[in-house]
């Protein structure tokens, strides 16, 4: 049952043009994820789901209740190529 829980942390992915902006200038990708989630968790759920290394995570809790990750990866990944395997680009 944690496992479960684990693969949840991440809801889905931003696609506004802020996003693109950020994924071709700074190599960053912004993902919706669970309120509860730490950050520890969400790298080691996108490294192993996506096979990055994460160099940096920044949070943000929206007025709303919607918790975002700002995740700027190593520049052996670009975020492009993450975002085609994702179905974004």
């Amino acid at each position: 049952m944690e496992s479960l829980k684990q693969m949840r942390k991440i809801k889905y992915p931003m696609s506004t043009e802020k996003s693109l902006r950020l994924m071709e200038s700074e190599n960053k990708l912004i993902f919706v994820v669970d309120r509860k989630a730490t950050k520890k968790e969400i790298i080691a759920e996108l490294e192993r789901l996506f096979k990055v290394k994460v160099v940096d995570i920044n949070l943000m809790l929206t007025p709303g209740g919607i918790k975002k990750a700002y995740i700027t990866l190593s520049q052996e990944t670009p975020a492009l190529d993450v975002a085609t395997q994702l179905g974004m680009m």
